[in-house]
Parts: structure tokens; C-alpha cells; sequence
């Protein structure tokens, strides 16, 4: 076989480690480092000379650095010459830039897609992307996997006498019917009116929640204002308890802040962006080792999809 290798950039480097303990290999050698004016300088610490590589870095805050430090590793690979190029990245960054909602903008998601590809990435692995239709802006191969996979399975550890799932807005919807039909759960809904960015404002609930264990979904948690505002509504409709799930834990502003004071039970979030502080009210659930499992499939072709069929 060809050989494999895999390096971390600086965005989560346990997050890498524990990708490479599952595959039972060590993250291969580069210093990545900064300039006195910030820019960013590699150099790859062994040879990559026709080898599978694997870079793990989510684009999270500082989205910025996070984006130059991946494409920079990708140059200097490429300039290695690696067989190939697979960017694994947990939390894709610009995912929400991935239309023109107003006139005269950007859609961002597209351009990082094509700058990705230039730099010579062959293959994108990312989790729960925010809208599905970013894979159609990459003309290499997308692996977008579910964090439900692993939400699941915790679900059915709290033994919730009354269940029901609830989507924090039509948006979200198609996620939150996917793992009510996975659970065999009813469904309910938040309809909101967000006013400006980064604020919303929960309208109505549509279905019945009175007496029932509350299951949000969505996929990442920003302000946290959404979530913290939909569970008030929730248990002033009678709902008993409010957990909620979310893959990717941004959690800017004043997100810890609200989800102390909130009236949210529980929030169980994945480790695709590390935490920037501990919360009691926050539970971590590692999907390094799905990811591991995805990169061995990947290198030895195997299929991906039945990981979750």
C-alpha cells in the first residue's frame, strides 16, 4: 500500500491526537510558525514523497488563521509531492456565507471552496455541514458525515420518559425529522423571526410540547440566543425537560453567559471546535473516533456511507 500520514494544524491539536490513537499512528512532523507580523511559515518535518496525506484542521475562530494555516500546509505538501491531499475538517468555517441573502454580498462558502481546490486539496471530510448544498461548490469529493450518529445513542442512555424533537427553526427541520424518524419520536417545531445577526426571536412552537422531554437539534450553537430562548418557550408551553444538541460548539459573544442563566437542562455538543471554557451545563461528546474510522476508509477505499446506514 501507498502509506498514509497525518498532520494537525494548530486549530485542535487533541482533537488530531486522538484521530491518530485510533488509527494507531503518530501525527507526522510539521512547525507551523508565526512571523512577527503574523503571517504564518510551515515546514513539513518528514518525507510525504507518494503518500495519502491527511490534514485535520476545523476553520473555527480565528476562522481566519485557521483557513491560511490549512492552505498553507496544503502548498507545502503539495510542493512534497504527496500522493494526495484529504483536508479533514470537522467544523467548516463560512458555511453560513453560502448565498446571496441580500444584494451586493458574497457567498464566502464558494470562494473558500474554490481556494481550497487551488491550494491542491483532493478530498474535503467535514461534519454537518450548515447547509448541504456547499458539497455542489467543490468539484472534488465531499464527505459530509452526521453528528446525530453519535447524539443518538446518548439520547437513549437518559431514558427520557416522554420524548420529542424539536427543530429551533424551519431551517433546521430536515436534521431534526432525520433523527426523530431514526428514534421513531414526534416532532415539533420553533418558528422565529431573527431581527439582525447573531439575535432571534422565538415567535411561536408549532405542535405539543406540554409534559414532553425536549430534544433539540441543530447543527452548531453560536450567541447561544436561539437555543437559550427557544427552552424558555418550551417550558412555558409545559415541556418538563429542554436538552439540547448541537455538533459544533462556536459559542462567541455572550454564549456561556446566556447558557448559565438560561433554563436550558443540558447542552451536548462534539469536540469539532474546542471548548473555550468548561461549562456544568455542557457535556462534550468525542466524534474523533468516527472520524478516524472515516480516514482508514477513505485510504483504503472503502465505502463511507455505511457507516451510517
Amino acid at each position: 500500500m501507498r502509506g498514509y500520514k497525518i498532520f494537525s494544524g494548530t486549530a485542535n491539536v487533541e482533537f488530531s491526537k486522538m484521530v491518530a490513537k485510533y488509527l494507531g499512528i503518530p501525527l507526522s512532523e510539521a512547525s507551523i510558525k508565526r512571523f512577527s507580523d503574523g503571517e504564518i511559515s510551515v515546514q513539513i518535518g518528514e518525507s510525504v514523497r507518494g503518500k495519502d496525506v491527511f490534514i485535520i484542521q476545523p476553520t473555527c475562530a480565528p476562522a481566519n488563521i485557521n483557513l491560511m494555516e490549512l492552505l498553507i500546509l496544503t502548498d507545502a505538501l503539495k510542493r512534497s509531492s504527496a500522493s494526495s491531499i484529504t483536508a479533514v475538517i470537522p467544523y467548516f468555517g463560512y458555511a453560513r456565507q453560502d448565498r446571496k441573502a441580500a444584494p451586493r454580498v458574497p457567498i464566502t462558502a464558494k470562494l473558500v471552496a474554490n481556494m481550497m481546490q487551488t491550494a491542491g486539496i483532493d478530498r474535503v471530510v467535514t461534519m454537518d455541514l450548515h447547509a448541504g448544498q456547499i458539497q455542489g461548490f467543490f468539484d472534488i469529493p465531499v464527505d459530509n458525515l452526521y453528528g446525530t450518529m453519535v447524539f443518538t445513542d446518548y439520547v437513549k442512555s437518559k431514558n427520557l420518559p416522554n420524548p420529542i424533537v424539536a427543530s429551533p427553526d424551519v431551517g433546521g427541520v430536515a436534521r431534526a425529522r432525520a433523527l426523530a424518524k431514526t428514534m421513531n419520536l414526534d416532532m415539533v417545531i420553533v418558528d422565529k423571526r431573527r431581527e439582525k445577526a447573531n439575535e432571534s426571536e422565538v415567535m411561536n412552537v408549532i405542535g405539543d410540547v406540554n409534559g414532553k422531554d425536549v430534544i433539540l437539534i441543530d447543527d452548531m450553537i453560536d450567541t447561544a440566543g436561539t437555543i437559550v430562548k427557544a427552552a424558555e418557550v418550551f417550558k412555558k408551553k409545559g415541556a418538563t425537560s429542554v436538552m439540547a444538541f448541537c455538533t459544533h460548539p462556536v459559542l462567541s459573544g455572550p454564549a456561556y453567559e446566556r447558557l448559565s442563566k438560561g433554563m436550558l437542562d443540558e447542552l451536548v455538543v462534539t469536540d469539532t471546535i474546542p471548548l473555550k471554557e468548561q461549562n456544568e451545563h455542557i457535556k462534550v461528546i468525542s466524534v474523533a473516533p468516527l472520524f478516524g474510522e472515516v480516514i482508514r476508509r477513505v485510504y483504503h477505499d472503502e465505502s463511507v456511507n455505511s457507516l451510517f446506514s
